[in-house]
C-alpha cells in the first residue's frame, strides 16, 4: 500500500480526498492513512475515532494521519490517540509540501493545525475526476460567513472564499476534454461565491460563463445551495439552460418559523415554499432535495409537523436527515435541548416522509423518456439525479436515452 485516504462526510470532503490523495504520492510518500474528518455531527466524530483504531490494527506500520473539519475544531483530541501519527489543519491538507516525509514522522509537531479564519485564498484542486467516474466535482468555494447556531463548520473550514472563475472554467475544459460528461460545483456555502473575487461575480454568473465557455460539456450541476442567497443570473440559468441540470438540493433545516430563527437561519418557512413554487413555474421538470435538523433544541411536536408539512408544500424529492447533535463551542449546545430519543424518532418519521415523496416521484417518472448518464454498464443517472437501472450494459461515461418502465421503490428501471 502506498497512499490511502479514508473519507468521512460531504461531497466537498471526497473532493479535497483526492486532492490529497494526489498531494501525497506527488510528495513521494509511502505507507501512509490518511482520515479526513468530518465534524457535522457527534457521531461523524465518533465514527471517524472508531476507525482510526481500526486502521491502526490492521495496519501497525502505517503512518495514520487525522486532517479535515473535526481534526480542524478538535485537533488535541486526535493527537491523544496513541494510534494517531499526526493531525494536519484543513488549511494545509491539499498542500504538496504538507506530506512530504519530513513533514510526517521525522517532525516534532504531532498537530500541524493553523488558524483557519485568517485563510483567504483558496486554490483549486486540479484532479483528474472521481477514480474514473463519469462524474466530477470542482470546488469553487470554501468557507463560510454564516453562524447559524447549531454548525460547527465554519471554525474547520474558515472563512468564506471562492476560486477565481478562469481558473475554474479551465479546470472544467480539462475535465471536459479527459471525457468527463457531467460536473457538479461545490463548496461549502455555495451560493456566497464571487463577492471576495475582483468584480464580485455571483455563481448565477460562474455558471452561465462556464456552460458559454465550455460548450462541449453536456452536462452541469450544482451541489447545495441556500435558496435565500440564489442571484438572478442563477434563477435565469436555471430557467433557460437545458444542461444545467434541474435538480436543486436546498438548505432548509426546518420547517417551523421559530426554529429556524433560533437556527440563525436567514429565511422562514414562506420564502421557501416561495422559492420552489418559482423555480417550479419556469423549470417544470425540476427536482428539489433538501437537508433537514429534527429535535433541535425547544422543538415542539407542532414544530416538528410544520416541517414534516414542509416536505408536500415546497414538493421535495430527495430528504437528508439528520437528529440534532449538540456541537461544544456553538449556541445551540447551550440551549434547551430536546430527549436524543426523541430527536431519533421525529428524524426516523420525517425519512419515512421523504420516503412516500420519493416514491410518488418515481412513480411519476414511468413513461418518460430520460437521458441517462451511465455511472457503470449497469446504472446512471436522470437529468433529476434519480438512480436507474439498465436493462442492458451501457458504456461507463454515455449518456443515452432510456424509456421509464417502473421503479423497485428505491431507482428507476428502465425498459
Amino acid at each position: 500500500m502506498s497512499v490511502e485516504v479514508v473519507t468521512f462526510g460531504c461531497r466537498l470532503n471526497a473532493n479535497e480526498s483526492e486532492a490529497i490523495r494526489l498531494a501525497a504520492i506527488a510528495a513521494g510518500r509511502e505507507n501512509l492513512i490518511v482520515v479526513n474528518t468530518c465534524a457535522v455531527t457527534a457521531e461523524a466524530t465518533a465514527q471517524a475515532r472508531q476507525t482510526i483504531r481500526k486502521l491502526r490494527r490492521l495496519n501497525p506500520q502505517s503512518d495514520i494521519v487525522v486532517t479535515g473539519c473535526a481534526a480542524q475544531v478538535e485537533p488535541e483530541m486526535f493527537a491523544a490517540m496513541g494510534e494517531v501519527t499526526q493531525v494536519v489543519g484543513n488549511g494545509a491538507k491539499t498542500r504538496t509540501e504538507t506530506w512530504t516525509p519530513s513533514f510526517g514522522m521525522e517532525s516534532s509537531e504531532r498537530v500541524k493545525v493553523d488558524d483557519i479564519m485568517s485563510v483567504r485564498e483558496t486554490a483549486l484542486h486540479l484532479i483528474d475526476g472521481m477514480e474514473g467516474l463519469a462524474r466530477a466535482f470542482v470546488q469553487v468555494q470554501n468557507g463560510c460567513d454564516h453562524r447559524c447556531t447549531f454548525c460547527i463548520i465554519p471554525f474547520g473550514r474558515g472563512p468564506s472564499r471562492s476560486v477565481p472563475m478562469g481558473a475554474v472554467v479551465d479546470q472544467v475544459r480539462r475535465l471536459v476534454d479527459k471525457g468527463c460528461r457531467e460536473i457538479v460545483l461545490t463548496g461549502v456555502d455555495l451560493t456566497s461565491y464571487g463577492p471576495d473575487l475582483p468584480g464580485g461575480p455571483t455563481l448565477g454568473k460562474l455558471v452561465r460563463t462556464i456552460l458559454k465557455a465550455v460548450p462541449d460539456l453536456p452536462r452541469l450541476r450544482i451541489s447545495s445551495i441556500d435558496a435565500v442567497e440564489a442571484d438572478d443570473d442563477l434563477l435565469i440559468a436555471i430557467a433557460e439552460e437545458e444542461r444545467l441540470m434541474p435538480h436543486l438540493h436546498i438548505s432548509l433545516q426546518a420547517g417551523d418559523d421559530l426554529i429556524l430563527k433560533r437556527m440563525k437561519r436567514r429565511h422562514l418557512r414562506a420564502d421557501a415554499i416561495r422559492f420552489c413554487n418559482d423555480i417550479r413555474h419556469t423549470r417544470p421538470d425540476v427536482v428539489f432535495g433538501a437537508d433537514f435538523i429534527t429535535g433541535f433544541p425547544t422543538e415542539t411536536e407542532t414544530q416538528f409537523r410544520n416541517t414534516q408539512t414542509l416536505v408536500a408544500e415546497c414538493g421535495l424529492t430527495h430528504l437528508h436527515v439528520f437528529p440534532f447533535s449538540p456541537r461544544p463551542g456553538t449556541p445551540a449546545a447551550r440551549m434547551p435541548q430536546i430527549p436524543r430519543e426523541i430527536a431519533k424518532e421525529r428524524a426516523a418519521r420525517l425519512r419515512a416522509t421523504g420516503q412516500d415523496a420519493l416514491h410518488r416521484h418515481l412513480s411519476g417518472e414511468i413513461g418518460r423518456r430520460r437521458s441517462i448518464l451511465v455511472e457503470n454498464p449497469a446504472t446512471g443517472r436522470t437529468e433529476g439525479f434519480a438512480l436507474v437501472k439498465l436493462a442492458r450494459p451501457a458504456e461507463t461515461g454515455s449518456v443515452v436515452p432510456v424509456t421509464i418502465a417502473g421503479h423497485d421503490g428505491a431507482r428507476l428501471l428502465a425498459a
